[in-house]
């Protein structure tokens, strides 16, 4: 009789060797993973920033290049371009000054200035720069727009 029988089944050895195989291959998925999901977080927090920053420049873009020349105490009270003149860094609030819920880790702060350069055909006197800062943490967002005093 010959002895070359068949044996069916894997053994032990090359059992676990498909084991470890498996498991490198899984822990590299599993890593790639996880740093797909923390970068992902980042988009979604500038696009907040992002949001937030745009949302304040037009409430600054739509007030009237020159009002009473008094500074307003309240946000909701201002009436001209210049009372955002120091907006200083302060939670993102609603125009009555009440916080707006999921909203308490960013802050927002707004200066309107001369322009630090010249637009062309508009006399320096009639520019303002107005720059709208927002921060979350270390990180921060600055939109910059120009405002021209109407014909």
């Amino acid at each position: 009789m010959s002895n070359k029988r068949r044996m069916a089944g894997v053994t032990l050895v090359e059992l676990v060797v498909a084991m470890v195989i498996v498991g490198v291959a899984l822990a590299g998925l599993v890593s790639a993973y996880n740093r797909a999901s923390i970068a992902s977080t980042d988009p979604l927090i500038t696009q907040q920033m992002l949001a937030i920053g745009e949302t304040m420049m037009e409430e600054v873009m739509l007030k009237p290049y020159a009002g009473n020349n008094v500074r307003e105490a309240l946000r909701a009270q201002y009436d001209e371009l210049d009372d955002y003149t120091s907006y200083a860094r302060q939670a993102v609030t609603d125009i009555d000054g009440n916080a707006i819920a999921g909203l308490g880790r960013y802050q927002v702060g707004v200066t309107v200035g001369p322009a630090p350069q010249t637009l062309p055909g508009v006399a320096p006197a009639d520019v303002k720069r107005i720059v709208v800062t927002v921060w979350n943490g270390n990180q921060n967002l600055v939109l910059t727009g120009w405002r021209t005093r109407p014909l």
